[in-house]
Formats: structure tokens, sequence, C-alpha cells
């Protein structure tokens, strides 16, 4: 089960490279925030079908989930927006490569003080020379363009 989803979220992974590739140049055509909106548009239906199709026939309302846990949404379209203006000037490497970079450096925190309620993962050595190693492939990835 591990092993599958920590292929699952590769291929996630290999998906937000796809959409950096696609946002810059759409940005460039239609607008930042216009190419913004339109990912999540496309993305809000979708989800909509698969909520049709696969949801549970009684959903409770997210209206009952506390107020904290929906300001998640308020993330992707300051990701989205600065991923369209930037990709096209740095590229997909170096935009995902610094988008990774954040991720773990965050996901760790979260983790070990087990923020927004998930359990407790504290840091260890392994961890911190991970994150030397993205460190290190963000400064050569900078370096060489």
């Amino acid at each position: 089960m591990k092993l599958l989803a920590i292929v699952l979220v590769v291929i996630a992974g290999m998906g937000l490279s796809v959409e950096a590739g696609i946002l810059g140049p759409l940005g460039q055509q239609v607008g930042h925030y216009w190419a913004c909106f339109s990912l999540f548009a496309v993305e809000a239906v979708l989800a909509f079908l698969l909520m049709l199709l696969w949801g549970p026939r009684q959903p409770v309302s997210f209206f009952s989930a506390p107020g904290w846990q929906l300001t998640g949404g308020i993330l992707g379209p300051g990701y989205v927006v600065i991923l369209t203006i930037v990709t096209p000037v740095i590229g997909v490497t170096l935009a995902m490569t610094g988008i990774l970079a954040g991720q773990v450096v965050k996901s760790l925190v979260i983790d070990h003080f087990g923020l927004f309620g998930v359990p407790k993962r504290p840091v260890n050595r392994h961890h911190l020379i991970a994150l030397g190693f993205v460190a290190a492939a963000l400064a050569l990835i900078a370096g060489g363009q």
C-alpha cells in the first residue's frame, strides 16, 4: 500500500510539471489571472463530476468542517498565479524544483510539530539529508541557467 501511495504521488507530481508547462504559455496568451481562473474552472467541473459519480450519497456539508480547514483553498490560486508568472521566466525545471524545496521544508515543519491535526513525525537525520539534496538540486539547476 505504501509503495502504491508513493507511485501515485510521483504521478501527481508529474502532472504538476505538465500543469506548469501549460500555464506559462496560457498565461502569456490570455493573462495570468485568466489562466488561473480557467484552470480552476476546469478542476471544479471535474471535481463536481467525480463527486456526482463516486461521492457519498449522503455527504456531510463542508460547512460542518472547522473554518480554518477551508482556508486551504486560498493557497491554490496563489500557487497557480505564481507558477503562471515565473515558469516562462525561469523554466519548468527550476520552477518545480523551487516548489519542491518549499514543499519539503514546510512538510518537515508540519510533520515534526503535528500541525493541522496530522500525526507527529519527528524530523531526523535522513530527512535533513534529503532536504540538503533538494537544496543542492535547486542550487545546481539555478546555477546552470
